[in-house]
């Protein structure tokens, strides 16, 4: 049971609108941000995100929590509900680089996702028995996640 097995599922990149900031003046507290679209892609489905979505993220002393909510729609017409959990250690000195538009060394913070599914679509409807990981990279425009199916 030590040995963990993936196969990839999509790369995904997210689009999101500036945070409405409700932290406290200690810097803890909660961003929202308005997923305002993206794109997915991978061998079994492919799509793109509806405007729909939202990224709930809490904010707490050198860590944030992340609570995600994304509809997307495949190619072919299925819409799929994602949600995921993580962790991310962007901290202040990150989000002051990607405001002022410079990359980000996926090497200095760690961003760690744990995707569920639904849906109704026939097609699709093995999603909605997969456990699966992300691994987040934040850009000053996107979130971008390499999405891996946990065998």
């Amino acid at each position: 049971m030590s040995d963990v097995a993936t196969r990839p599922l999509f790369d995904l990149a997210l689009e999101v609108g500036p945070p409405f900031d409700l932290r406290h003046p200690d810097g803890t507290g909660r961003y929202v941000f308005h997923v305002t679209g993206g794109t997915f892609r991978g061998d079994r489905l492919e799509g793109r995100v509806l405007p729909v979505s939202g990224d709930w993220v809490r904010v707490e002393r050198g860590h944030a929590r992340i609570d995600v909510r994304l509809l997307m729609e495949t190619g072919d017409g299925a819409l799929i509900y994602m949600t995921y959990r993580g962790i991310n250690t962007i901290g202040p000195e990150h989000r002051a680089k990607m405001a002022a538009g410079e990359a980000l060394d996926p090497a200095s913070y760690y961003f760690r996702t744990a995707p569920m599914f639904e849906t109704a679509d026939p097609r699709y409807d093995w999603l909605n028995r997969v456990v699966a990981v992300g691994l987040g990279d934040r850009t000053p425009t996107e979130v971008r996640y390499a999405v891996h199916e946990l065998l």
